[in-house]
């Protein structure tokens, strides 16, 4: 009987006892960071003639100010001119709070709650001399802030700000991969442990709320996000309704990932618990196979799609859909990462974007068979100046799936 080396044999408090604080000697990112940022966009923006561009509390908030705030229904964010300094926008009574989350300093402009923050979005841009031309919104900001700001701002024209978020994150500096290098490596001691307790009887919730609480014990700084799927759940991509119950010979998914400092891991494992069958053991090679040709085909300069083809091509060779029918890949083979686990770039077919030292992708050409399992093995690279570079190493071999 071929078993998966690693699967079963611990309990969750044993496992649970072998996992250290892997971060400890991991600080948050300077405020030099920020502002190179802050000067990288206005660079962007001023090649562009955009004169001022609006970031919505969330990760593009955070990415050029510092500022770590969530959004809501009241309007906070910040306005950055195309030259000049920052100009926070808020509700007056959460003044004192948004000042101590500023990190690059900037003036704050406060809105009482029957104001309206649109009107007042509108003031600061004439107080900053912008009284007309092309304004940048966030790509994440919610369509009533958008609307709102549109219709109290008529005099100005509107363009997606991603045309200089996106053209500023992708692209990941050494601090940055430093980071979700650390987080990653702290995900896959996870992910062994997690392996470890299984046993026949035991929920998906149950290993849910055991991956929680070992990202906590390795020194997650942000929450973790958890797929386990058991046995023919594992062929839904992003899960199913209702919870499993581990038995005898199933197999097993687990995508699971933590933050640290805001920045983001995601790896998954798939593999058996019990006897490996002959069928598994040919989609596990397929997916591993696809997965290397992705790897192999991230080339500098060459488009974001040339990835996904290289998967197909393999799972195509292998007795598989060569488009996105089943059985197959359903969807793209990967995405970008950084401060949102799903952000630009995206390996997908017909992506020109040329890649670029900096960026950072998740490989996962995940093989649905459907009414069976799904095999997905993911990892992430980032492009170095000499190609692609592995956070972490992919699976081995089915027998071996964790490198033991």
């Amino acid at each position: 009987m071929t078993k998966c080396l690693g699967v079963g044999g611990s309990t969750p408090e044993q496992a649970l006892a072998k996992l250290q604080v892997m971060n400890a000697d991991v600080a948050p990112l300077p405020v030099a960071e920020f502002q190179a940022r802050i000067a990288r966009a206005q660079a962007l923006m001023q090649a562009q003639n955009i004169a001022a561009m609006y970031l919505n509390a969330g990760t593009n908030l955070y990415y050029f100010t510092g500022m770590q705030w969530y959004a809501s229904e009241r309007m906070v964010g910040a306005i950055l001119p195309a030259t000049g300094e920052l100009q926070f926008i808020g509700p007056a009574f959460e003044e004192n709070t948004l000042n101590e989350f500023m990190l690059v300093p900037g003036t704050f402009h406060g809105w009482q709650e029957h104001e309206s923050p649109y009107a007042l979005f509108g003031q600061v841009l004439a107080q900053l001399g912008i009284r007309d031309g092309l304004i940048g919104l966030d790509e994440s900001a919610s369509f009533f802030i958008t609307d709102g700001i549109a219709k109290a701002c008529p005099a100005y024209r509107w363009v997606n700000a991603d045309v200089i978020s996106a053209g500023c994150r992708m692209q990941k500096s050494e601090r940055e991969i430093a980071l979700m290098q650390r987080a990653k490596d702290m995900t896959i001691e996870v992910h062994k442990a997690a392996a470890s307790i299984l046993r026949a009887g035991i929920s998906t919730t149950e290993v849910k709320n055991y991956i929680d609480d070992a990202h906590r014990a390795v020194g997650a700084t942000g929450s973790s996000f958890c797929i386990v799927l058991f046995g023919v759940a594992s062929s839904f991509p992003h899960g199913v309704k209702n919870p499993q119950i581990l038995q005898d010979n199933d197999w097993v998914l687990i995508d699971t990932g933590c933050q640290l400092h805001g920045y983001n891991s995601d790896i998954t494992r798939s593999f058996a618990f019990g006897e490996i069958t002959e069928r598994q053991q040919q989609a596990f090679e397929a997916e591993r196979l696809a997965q290397l040709a992705a790897f192999n085909a991230a080339q500098l300069n060459a488009p974001c799609a040339a990835p996904d083809d290289a998967a197909r091509e393999v799972l195509a060779a292998q007795g598989f859909s060569a488009d996105y029918a089943l059985p197959g890949l359903p969807h793209r083979t990967g995405h970008g990462c950084g401060l949102d686990i799903h952000e630009w770039p995206y390996l997908v077919r017909g992506n020109q974007t040329p890649l670029k030292t900096g960026m950072v992708f998740s490989n996962e050409p995940m093989l649905v068979l459907p009414g069976e399992f799904g095999v997905r093995l993911e990892d992430h690279f980032y492009m170095t100046d000499t190609g692609p570079r592995w956070f972490t190493e992919p699976s081995p071999s089915l027998q071996n799936p964790f490198g033991l």
